[in-house]
């Protein structure tokens, strides 16, 4: 690529204002209210973004520029903070968080012969099914014959993603250099500094070589932190079996309200994320990821960990917490 179309490809826009009603012209937020994103695989309907808030994303993004980071091995990040100005990003997490159906999935996971009980440590949503199906008026079809996919397919039931995240989909895939656009949409929301995510790599099969993924943080501001995965010990007559060397030093980056983090190239093949505990952190905050998935078996693993069987729960803004719906 050449440093024209690098320049052109991180250059800033101007975040366009949005219209400023006047008193002969008052705004009737039902007038022209949008209808809301319905599918049968939804447990609720799922409300369009408000006009504003639509503008500034359309208009505003990329709002700063971004910063490519890849001064260690393996090492691929191009870094925004931020890329949606704070003041929307602030009123994206707000809707998003009052909007979006949650699940708290808990599953069973094996290490060796003991079975543990896992409850995820924050409430997920997923959207979007894998390269080898597409949406058609409502319904999942293979892409290579056009015809309805066999309820065997999947596991699950997927669903479309809704009309408020396929804006910011839209959005970011034109800034993020990906070969083939985002089919996936995960949602995190962390209530508080005891939510986290452990270290983990975005390594899986199921999501092809080199894969792209855009993290896009939204509310409270929380640490991210990266390491680059143990290098096995070789060459050496002393080196014990199975013997692993530190590669690089850990990265520790704020991400704070709009701050967005696209990691490319070899980094999940070879470097590790997660969202550490804060003890006295009580901010909210909402992660949501852009992926591509290429086969079935993805659609499946990330309705499986992140709808699962278990109940749906609600932002409810006088408890001030999620709410399990009947």
């Amino acid at each position: 690529m050449s440093k024209r179309t690098l320049d052109s490809f991180f250059k800033p826009s101007t975040p366009k204002r949005p219209k400023i009603e006047t008193e002969t012209e008052p705004a009737d937020a039902n007038a022209d209210a949008k209808p809301p994103s319905q599918h049968p695989s939804y447990p609720i309907p799922i409300p369009q973004l408000p006009e504003h808030i639509e503008v500034n994303l359309e208009h505003g993004t990329p709002y700063k520029q971004g910063q490519e980071i890849n001064n260690q091995p393996h090492l691929d990040l191009v870094h925004f903070q931020p890329y949606i100005p704070r003041a929307t990003a602030n009123e994206f997490f707000k809707f998003l968080r009052r909007e979006l159906p949650f699940y708290r999935v808990r599953y069973t996971a094996r290490r060796g012969n003991v079975s543990t009980e896992i409850n995820t440590p924050r409430w997920t949503t997923v959207f979007g099914i894998d390269e080898t199906s597409t949406f058609e008026n409502g319904r999942a079809v293979d892409v290579r014959t056009g015809s309805p996919v066999p309820p065997t397919k999947y596991q699950c039931t997927p669903r479309p993603i809704p009309a408020c995240l396929e804006i910011l989909r839209k959005q970011v895939e034109a800034h993020a250099g990906v070969e083939k656009g985002y089919n996936f949409c995960l949602v995190n929301y962390y209530a508080g500094g005891d939510d986290s995510i452990s270290f983990h790599s975005d390594d899986e099969r199921f999501l092809g070589s080199r894969p792209n993924i855009a993290s896009l943080s939204l509310g409270g501001e929380r640490d991210f932190l990266m390491k680059h995965k143990p290098a096995p010990v070789t060459g050496s007559a002393d080196a014990k079996p199975g013997a692993t060397a530190a590669v690089g030093r850990q990265i520790k980056m704020s991400l704070g309200s709009g701050d967005m983090v696209i990691m490319r190239g070899e980094t999940q093949s070879n470097w590790l994320h997660s969202i550490p505990k804060r003890k006295g952190n009580t901010a909210g905050r909402i992660n949501i990821t852009f992926r591509r998935a290429v086969v079935p078996a993805g659609t499946n693993n990330y309705y499986h960990y992140n709808v699962g069987s278990g109940g749906m729960y609600r932002w409810d803004d006088i408890s001030r917490e999620m709410v399990e719906t009947k």
